[in-house]
This record gives structure tokens, C-alpha cells and sequence, in this order.
């Protein structure tokens, strides 16, 4: 035993200690948190699915078996009657209601990109002051509730002529999705090296030309994440449309649509959670397909390196 813990003291200059044969290892200890961290998932996954769950069995059922067994499967009293009546009804518009409330998507993805890419570099390539003062005046937009703000807009709106108006509606959800689309973007491009900078500079591009056509390509899984949370917020927005498009517009997103047909049919609940299903199905399956593009664009800039 003196030898070998002596060939150990002239090999690494100080004797190995031995861990105490009761000390538990990591490997352990994760094992002891195993059961609570699963029992937490549980019921996570439980608080998760069961509205899901409810929505989609009592879709297909007759209004008495909601009633009686809203938890049931409807084995034998299946029916496609009431989605089908749902889709085709035209007080609430489904498919009208699919198509505006994309056109919304899609332009306030575009505009908001287009105003958001150049904002977030130029204040992430800048060192002054009072640039930084600019993006903690963006950040200040995240910590305000945007149901707080809806009155001020409206009157704002109606100052500048486009109360209750698809241009007024737009125009705000623009601004209030840009300043989360800055904040990642600014944090991403601060991973990007600047010399793609000065090598672009040297080749004779300029600041616009060095973002869109070098810098904005790199920046694709952060435009990805900023698209899809922009898109689910537009989608499941309804205080927006609802005040500031009034019935009278003749517009009405998915949201607004299907309030506007179930409050008048709010006890029948075959009408109520077809539509409700309706609603929340498209936006349900496509932050499935695209949940690892936002875990992704989320973490790429968190570390730099």
C-alpha cells in the first residue's frame, strides 16, 4: 500500500483521494430527482392535454353525449355532421376567416422583417450610447400588456385617418411585434464576426447591401423564430381585430369569426367546439412541425462563440 501511494504522489505530485464508497455519485443524485421531475411532467402533460383532448371528442359528439359523458370517446355515436355544418355555415365564416386572418400573417411578417432586420443591425454593429438607449426603448415595448395600449391606439388611429380600417390593423400589430423581432435579431447578429463587415466593406458593398445580401442570409434560424412566434400570436390574436375592426369592416379573422357566430349559439355546443377546433387545429399543428425551429433560433445566439 506505501508503495503504490507513493509511485501515485510521483506521478501526479499529490496522493489520489479516494471518494468515500458512501458517497453518491451524479449519476445517482439525477437518479433520486428522476421521480419528482417525472411526477412535474406529469402534470404538465396532463394540464396540457386534456383541454386539447376535450376539444377534439366533443367535436364529433351530439349535444346530449357532451352533456352527459364529456370525457367518453364517441365510439358508436361518432358523427361528422356538426364539423361539416360548421365549415359550411355561413355565419361564421370559417374558411372567409382562414383566408384574412393569413393575408394579416403574411403581411405583418413581411413588414415587420423588413423594418426589424435593418433596426437590429444597425444597433448591434454600433457602440454608442445612445444607440443602446434605443434598443432598451424597444425592449420597454415587451413589458407592456398590449390590451392596456388598444384605447390610445384607437384614438390614434382615428387621428391619422385608419380607425376600423385593415391599414390600421396592420400598422399595430407591426409595431406590436417588432420589439421582440428586434431583440433576437440584435443578439444573433452579435454572434456574426464583424469582419464579414469590413470584408464586405473592402469588396465596396455598402452598410444596406452588406446586411440584405451577407448578414441577412446567416440570420436564417433567427428569422425562422421571429416569423413562427409572429405568426401564433397574429393567429390567436382576438382583442385586436375585435376592436379595432368593427362588424361594420366586413373583415373578421379566425377568432373574431367564430365569436361572432357562437355567441349567439353559445349553449349549443355542437356548434361551439367544432369551431373552437377549427380555430386552434392549424395553429396547434404547425408549432408541432415547427417547434425545433424555435428552440433552435432561440438558443443559436444565447452563447456567443
Amino acid at each position: 500500500m506505501v508503495v503504490l501511494e507513493a509511485r501515485e504522489t510521483r506521478k501526479g505530485g499529490r496522493p489520489k483521494v479516494r471518494p468515500p464508497e458512501n458517497d453518491a455519485g451524479p449519476a445517482e443524485r439525477e437518479g433520486a430527482r428522476s421521480p419528482l421531475r417525472w411526477a412535474l411532467l406529469g402534470v404538465l402533460f396532463v394540464v396540457m392535454v386534456v383541454p386539447i383532448y376535450l376539444l377534439v371528442v366533443n367535436a364529433f359528439k351530439s349535444q346530449q353525449d357532451i352533456l352527459d359523458n364529456p370525457f367518453s370517446i364517441p365510439v358508436s355515436g361518432l358523427t361528422f355532421a356538426h364539423m361539416s355544418a360548421a365549415i359550411s355555415s355561413p355565419q361564421f365564416n370559417v374558411i372567409g376567416g382562414y383566408g384574412f386572418t393569413l393575408f394579416l400573417v403574411v403581411m405583418v411578417d413581411v413588414l415587420c422583417i423588413l423594418l426589424a432586420g435593418p433596426a437590429a443591425y444597425a444597433i448591434a454593429r454600433s457602440l454608442k450610447r445612445r444607440t443602446q438607449l434605443v434598443l432598451l426603448y424597444f425592449l420597454a415595448g415587451t413589458f407592456i400588456p398590449g390590451a392596456a395600449v388598444i384605447i390610445p391606439v384607437i384614438y390614434v388611429l382615428r387621428e391619422i385617418g385608419l380607425a376600423n380600417t385593415v391599414t390600421g390593423l396592420v400598422a399595430h400589430d407591426v409595431a406590436s411585434t417588432l420589439p421582440v423581432s428586434i431583440f433576437l435579431f440584435v443578439g444573433f447578429i452579435r454572434t456574426i464576426p464583424v469582419d464579414i463587415d469590413h470584408a464586405a466593406t473592402i469588396d465596396g458593398a455598402g452598410r444596406y447591401r452588406t446586411f440584405w445580401t451577407i448578414i441577412f442570409p446567416l440570420m436564417r434560424p433567427a428569422v425562422v423564430t421571429v416569423l413562427i412566434l409572429n405568426s401564433i400570436g397574429i393567429w390567436n390574436d382576438f382583442v385586436s381585430p375585435q376592436i379595432l375592426l368593427s362588424p361594420s369592416s366586413g373583415h373578421y379573422t379566425v377568432t373574431t369569426a367564430i365569436y361572432a357566430g357562437i355567441s349567439q349559439y353559445s349553449t349549443d355546443l355542437t356548434k361551439v367546439f367544432p369551431n373552437l377546433l377549427l380555430a386552434v387545429a392549424p395553429v396547434v399543428i404547425f408549432f408541432i412541425y415547427m417547434q425545433r425551429h424555435i428552440i433552435s433560433g432561440l438558443t443559436v445566439g444565447a452563447v456567443k462563440g
